[in-house]
């Protein structure tokens, strides 16, 4: 007997799901997770943003945001205990004071906002700050006070579009913070901001089992790209180190004006 088929006689298309392979998709979402988390402990930011597309094409934006916050979780938590000696704990303090309601107010807002939208505003932003750090005068240093109104930003920001460390970097840079200082303390603002979304995507409904079961897979390998991106932080020098750092945030801005 023929299958039935569309209208116009065609055949529907087929559906993608993570059930389909789900031996490589969870390995492609691993090797992914262990780049970008290696990244993240380089550069103090980036691979949230570089996984969401990547997440993205393997399970759906409503699965890839809260499992990228998971995986965010286990990345954080280990460049923060990596870290723990040249944390600077008043500015994650204030950070987490302004992102904190934030977050869970963007997430509670996830499936309503124009995240197209709020995406290329951000890519805009990031070319600025980058532009204005290399032919402007050096920015100013910030007060810890500033951080209150970063971590705002950053937790509506990051609920809303799954990571915006890119957005962070600078202040945390104009500090001045450098290597296992910055990281760290990026790492434990970030690690407050994530815990505060996932309890906003939780109320939300979008942790269920399948969200939870992805970011515990993932886990081993966000360690283990953390663990081998410390090492590596160690041997680069605050110059190359903030290269490094800005030409993330290039590459940032570019994938988010380039995405739908």
């Amino acid at each position: 007997m023929d299958r039935p088929r569309g209208r116009a006689g065609a055949r529907p298309a087929p559906r993608r799901s993570t059930a389909e392979s789900p031996v490589g998709t969870l390995l492609a979402a691993s090797a992914a997770a262990f780049l970008l988390a290696l990244l993240s402990s380089v550069t103090g930011f980036g691979g949230g943003v570089l996984l969401l597309p990547v997440f993205t094409a393997l399970f759906g934006l409503r699965v890839a945001v809260p499992v990228l916050t998971l995986t965010q979780l286990a990345s954080n938590g280990a460049r923060v205990w990596l870290n723990r000696r040249e944390l600077c704990w008043p500015l994650a303090g204030r950070f987490a004071a302004g992102a904190v309601p934030f977050a869970v107010t963007g997430a509670l807002l996830l499936a309503h906002a124009p995240l197209a939208a709020l995406k290329r505003l951000l890519g805009v932003f990031l070319l600025a700050v980058v532009a204005w750090r290399r032919i402007g005068a050096r920015p100013a240093r910030p007060t810890e006070r500033t951080f209150v109104a970063v971590g705002a930003a950053s937790g509506l920001g990051s609920a809303l579009l799954g990571s915006v460390g890119p957005l962070t970097a600078p202040f945390f840079l104009a500090y001045g913070l450098t290597r296992a200082a910055y990281v760290g303390t990026e790492a434990a603002a970030a690690l407050t901001l994530h815990l505060a979304k996932t309890v906003g995507y939780a109320a939300a409904g979008l942790i269920g089992r399948d969200v939870l079961v992805l970011g515990a897979a993932l886990t081993p390998a966000t360690l283990a790209g953390a663990w081998v991106g410390r090492r590596v932080v160690g041997r680069i020098s605050d110059r190359v180190f903030v290269v490094l750092v800005e030409a993330g945030l290039v590459v940032a801005a570019l994938l988010l004006l380039a995405g739908r």
